[in-house]
């Protein structure tokens, strides 16, 4: 073998190793600080969302999420660096995340509205709300749907686009809530005692809060009876229990006074031809 030959390949070599080498070196350090930043973004978002009060669940999911994507990047970064074109890696990702994304769109929108919800809170877990066309207490917010158990005892899923896509009514948002109820007399009672005695009942009723002052009115002049609106203000976790039995007491004061509670009348004519 040629000693001449050998030397001058060698020499030709060393140029073309040394590039490649530095390219290599270039790719491993890029894939080395990608690791190690898509480690403290996770780390970094996590801590985040958390400080935030953000479910667990959607907290590693979010994470992770961005952890591959940018080790995604790295890795293409290094391909880069070798000379590889990136642009058909890109357009393939592209087209796959395209097509992902019209094959999940509902499951996406769904998830979209999980983390408004988590974000925002518009109502929280325990809370008595109305939303999709439901009304239940929140048992369980999730990345994709929310557990409602109605006061029946029937669990209840809804996605939460819809929850997030219509009108949210929270029940139990405020610590003070009013009772709307009315009280029907007779045309013929004294509405200035009803209304007396009622004011009273109110005063006197253990659940039944001075301030905001409950409220007796005239309410409507109904085809058989004048309907008096009666409008109390207790605390939320007492609705129920202060509904129902003002209800009764209601009834109560009203025959103890002998205040009538009319029902509905329908006067027929008959007339007889010839």
């Amino acid at each position: 073998m040629n000693v001449d030959a050998v030397q001058e390949a060698f020499r030709s070599l060393i140029p073309l190793a040394t590039s490649y080498g530095l390219q290599a070196l270039g790719a491993v350090l890029i894939l080395v600080v990608g690791k190690v930043l898509a480690g403290a973004t996770d780390n970094l978002t996590q801590r985040a969302l958390r400080r935030a009060k953000v479910d667990p669940a959607l907290v590693g999911f979010v994470g992770n999420l961005v952890r591959y994507g940018v080790l995604t990047f790295a890795v293409i970064a290094a391909l880069a660096k070798f000379g590889i074109q990136t642009t058909s890696f890109i357009t393939v990702l592209g087209a796959a995340g395209l097509a992902v994304g019209l094959a999940l769109q509902g499951s996406l929108s769904n998830f979209a509205a999980g983390v408004l919800i988590l974000l925002f809170r518009p109502f929280t877990l325990g809370d008595l709300v109305e939303t999709g066309g439901v009304t239940g207490v929140v048992q369980h917010i999730g990345i994709l749907t929310t557990t409602l158990t109605t006061p029946d005892n029937k669990r209840i899923i809804v996605p939460n686009s819809q929850v997030m896509g219509g009108t949210i009514i929270n029940y139990t948002a405020n610590d003070v809530r009013r009772v709307d109820l009315v009280a029907p007399i007779g045309y013929a009672d004294d509405m200035a005692k009803a209304k007396e005695v009622l004011e009273a009942m109110l005063t006197e009723h253990p659940l039944v809060l001075e301030d905001p002052a409950p409220m007796v009115a005239v309410g409507e002049l109904a085809d058989s009876s004048v309907n008096l609106v009666v409008r109390p203000w207790v605390k939320t976790s007492e609705y129920w229990d202060a509904y129902f039995d003002l209800t009764r007491r209601i009834k109560e004061t009203l025959d103890r006074e002998g205040i009538s509670i009319p029902f509905p009348q329908q006067d027929v004519h008959l007339y007889r031809e010839g």
